[in-house]
């Protein structure tokens, strides 16, 4: 926890209380349904709870804006970045059911009222986001083609609509065919090595109507 205010000083008195329970919630539901390995769990501050945060480094949402998290999993980075933006909306998708039950769990057990799950393929889901975030769940060409048509046409934010990925090691030969992504090195906001090869990749997408 010491981490999160290390570099997220400003936190409500409601924001430090809820990431502090993140922990608890998680260790206890990992029991019963293993979403973390346990490598992992001895280091959620740092491997999954501030990996998520490194996108609200790159972007503030503004209040109002409609967040999708594709590929879940755990709640990640979704559950972080919705304790973060109370006043956003997230939608979590995974189509692994059991991975869905721990994060309903979690935001349960956190009160988030701004998290809402479906268990489906994102193929399957005909809202539109200003931003849908992901963390590796595949190359970004399969992405892209697993979104397409899920981003919203009004501009809301600093960053224009789109994709924000987290992703790690050398992406030149997977990104090579976007001439408008912006890469950010997490390194530069976050001095522990775990981030050393990890970026925050943009990509905006225009709507298509």
């Amino acid at each position: 926890m010491k981490l999160i205010l290390k570099y997220f000083p400003n936190l409500t008195e409601d924001q430090i209380q809820k990431y502090e329970m993140l922990e608890r919630l998680y260790k206890d539901w990992n029991l019963k349904i293993n979403v973390v390995s346990r490598k992992d769990i001895d280091e959620l501050y740092l491997r999954h709870v501030l990996h998520a945060l490194a996108i609200a480094k790159v972007i503030q949402f503004k209040d109002g804006s409609r967040i999708m998290d594709v590929g879940t999993g755990g709640g990640f980075p979704g559950v972080p970045l919705a304790i973060m933006f109370p006043n956003c909306k997230f939608h979590l998708v995974d189509s692994i059911a059991k991975k869905l039950k721990v994060v309903n769990e979690v935001v349960e057990g956190l009160g988030l009222e701004n998290v809402k799950t479906t268990h489906t393929r994102v193929e399957s889901i005909n809202e539109t986001y200003d931003f849908i975030v992901s963390r590796a769940v595949a190359a970004m060409p399969t992405f892209v083609h697993w979104t397409k048509g899920k981003i919203a046409k009004p501009q809301n934010n600093a960053l224009k609509n789109g994709i924000l990925y987290l992703k790690g090691g050398d992406l030149t030969e997977e990104l090579k065919d976007y001439k408008t992504i912006t890469e950010y090195d997490i390194k530069t906001f976050f001095e522990e090595d775990f981030y050393e090869t990890k970026k925050v990749v943009h990509l905006p997408i225009k709507y298509k109507g």
